[in-house]
């Protein structure tokens, strides 16, 4: 019986190794097919992971909203039915020039209580000169021209008081006059006075306009 069951056993095993073996210990006599590697297709718009930190600039808002201010000011400006219209559609002064600033002061000074088409005549006076040859080729050069203004002392202009509405009103006609943004009717006068003094020269000019308390001559 023992030989019998030995037989079998041996006779199956030889079974199996004729059939070339398929189990753990089996191996191939042909040699492992290679693997190629298969290109890998990236969708452009799959998320993508950096080593580093990327920082995206924001857009700035307030370029877009500059320009359409700007560009309402200027509509504003242009559409202006009066002068008064003008002055309160003028934008902030910001830094003015020095010669404008001088415009500006002499219109405070010598005008801050007549009415806005008052102040717009003396600034154009002031203009008038500096453009005329006959008298020094910028503002603060014709306000401070010695016998010329009252209210300049030692060639020098006072300080206005930057803090009041009359100088802010003055900034803007001065900025108006300068860039020749309303007309006056004092056209190419070079020479004003008060309607209470009746000084010589007068006499030897021809007038242009009587506006408020101030008369204009060329």
């Amino acid at each position: 019986m023992f030989f019998r069951r030995a037989a079998i056993g041996a006779t199956a095993l030889v079974s199996l190794l004729a059939l070339g073996g398929a189990g753990a210990f089996a191996q191939s006599a042909e040699p492992a097919a290679s693997i190629e590697a298969m290109p890998i297709d990236l969708d452009q718009n799959m998320v993508r992971f950096v080593a580093s930190e990327v920082v995206q600039p924001l857009p700035d808002e307030t370029v877009g909203t500059t320009a359409e201010t700007d560009n309402e000011d200027s509509d504003t400006i242009e559409t202006a039915d009066s002068l008064h219209d003008l002055v309160g559609a003028m934008p902030p002064a910001g830094d003015m020039s020095g010669d404008v600033r001088c415009l500006a002061q002499a219109v405070y000074f010598e005008a801050r209580g007549e009415p806005l088409d008052g102040q717009l005549a003396v600034a154009r006076v002031i203009i008038n000169r500096a453009e005329s040859g006959l008298f020094p080729d910028n503002y603060c050069d014709v306000v401070t021209q010695r016998g010329q203004f009252s209210f300049v002392r030692n060639g020098r202009i006072p300080s206005p008081n930057q803090a009041s509405s009359a100088w802010t009103l003055a900034k803007a006609v001065a900025r108006i006059a300068d860039e020749e943004l309303w007309d006056s009717e004092v056209e190419d006068a070079l020479f004003f006075h008060a309607k209470r003094v009746r000084p010589a020269w007068a006499a030897r000019k021809i007038a242009r306009a009587t506006i408020d308390s101030h008369i204009f001559y060329r």
